[in-house]
């Protein structure tokens, strides 16, 4: 019944020890960054977090690549030939073709191995935000579901995971065409951190500012406060742009709710290229997105 991979990529960003722990398959994104290019890796093999974050921080600009279809094709191929079914649950069709080329794969490899079954989840989602749709999967497979129970489940929750951002360096949202250069200015001078929101189409949406840091930081406290579904059976999911003990904070303060589990991790480089360096983000099951 579980002869099935869960097969991801590397913008879910999860601990690498989850990864491993719960049998997750990944394939890496790349990012570029002052002229260098190197894999994603969940497991910092090419690049530390660290590193690159205080690359940005030195001045250097980052972009990103998603996975191709051949490196899809490569790396599905083995398991179905050895009998595996695969469940791929992916990034946000809308902020990257990572999911386009995991889904154009699999309907080349449907083709050439009808015996076997593959599905496809477009989580809509980000960030630690996907990694917890795959990190509840991975708990439904452990417990002994199916490939189609789990599919429908991961096709039930990835819209009620909720993702709530806060960036630190206003340049960045400027760079991503989210802030003029005015606003930018005009915000770094006053202290206003934007708080933002990922929509039901998997898009990134300003909904609101604060003054300061610590205001920012508790607006994400009252989003999981306020919406959060069943905290005392619930997995809340913290990352942070190199900013470790902000994370602690706020993690500390979700747990003063009752939450059941609160893991906290590195914003990745292919989220981390867009929101710079101090950014913040909490992850968690409310009653919608």
């Amino acid at each position: 019944m579980n002869d099935y991979i869960i097969l991801t990529d590397s913008s879910c960003d999860l601990p690498a020890n989850l990864v491993e722990a719960l049998g997750i398959e990944y394939l890496p994104l790349s990012v570029n960054i002052g002229g260098d290019s190197y894999h994603n890796d969940l497991n910092e093999r090419e690049i530390t977090y660290q590193e690159f974050f205080s690359r940005l921080r030195a001045g250097e600009t980052a972009t990103t690549s998603a996975v191709n279809v051949d490196q899809f094709l490569d790396r599905m191929t083995p398991w179905l030939q050895a009998g595996k079914d695969i469940l791929y649950i992916g990034f946000s069709s809308a902020l990257s073709g990572t999911f386009q080329s995991g889904n154009q794969a699999a309907e080349e490899l449907r083709a050439r191995f009808p015996e076997r079954k593959i599905c496809c989840v477009d989580t809509l989602c980000a960030a630690l935000g996907q990694g917890l749709v795959v990190y509840l999967a991975a708990k439904e497979r452990a417990s002994g579901k199916s490939l189609e129970e789990v599919y429908q489940y991961a096709l039930e929750v990835s819209p009620k995971v909720a993702h709530w951002f806060t960036v630190n360096d206003l340049f960045f949202l400027k760079r991503g065409g989210r802030l003029s250069a005015s606003t930018a200015v005009m915000g770094t001078m006053l202290g206003v951190k934007p708080i933002l929101h990922f929509e039901d189409d998997g898009t990134l949406k300003n909904i609101t500012k604060v003054r300061g840091r610590k205001a920012s930081i508790q607006a994400l406290f009252e989003q999981v406060r306020d919406t959060a579904v069943d905290l005392e059976n619930a997995t809340v999911f913290i990352s942070h742009g190199d900013c470790a003990e902000d994370a602690e904070k706020l993690a500390g303060m979700i747990r003063g709710l009752g939450a059941k589990e609160v893991i906290t991790g590195y914003l990745g480089p292919v989220t981390g290229a867009h929101s710079g360096p101090g950014t913040m983000a909490v992850f968690f099951i409310a009653t919608k997105r």
